[in-house]
């Protein structure tokens, strides 16, 4: 089991109702692949650094998880099928990555 990280831009104008079952989705089609979810963040809206589909803002949000390699290809095949989906990058994480995670989610737990 790799540890992954993926983050990816909903359309900004989706209904709050929708951008959480789209979240929902994908959770439980990793989930049903096998994956351990680590961490899920929700970014909010943010405004993108360049237009996406004539959009300058996205929902984003970031998913951790634990898989088997070959999970990856069907999740990134189905975030293409996806018409809410403007973007979205999965990376695999080293020792180093893993543990600026986990400090990461220790001090957003303080903030909170």
């Amino acid at each position: 089991m790799n540890n992954y990280e993926t983050v990816f831009i909903l359309n900004p104008v989706l209904s709050d109702e929708q951008i959480k079952e789209t979240v929902k989705k994908y959770e439980d089609f990793l989930v049903s692949k096998g994956a351990e979810m680590v961490a899920k963040e929700d970014w909010g809206l943010r405004k993108l650094a360049y237009p996406i589909q004539h959009k300058k803002s996205g929902f984003y949000h970031l998913f951790e998880f634990k898989a088997p390699g070959e999970v990856i290809e069907p999740l990134e095949l189905e975030f293409r099928r996806e018409e809410r989906m403007m973007r979205y990058l999965t990376v695999k994480l080293d020792k180093h990555a893993i543990a600026w995670a986990e400090k990461r989610r220790k001090r957003n737990k303080e903030k909170a």
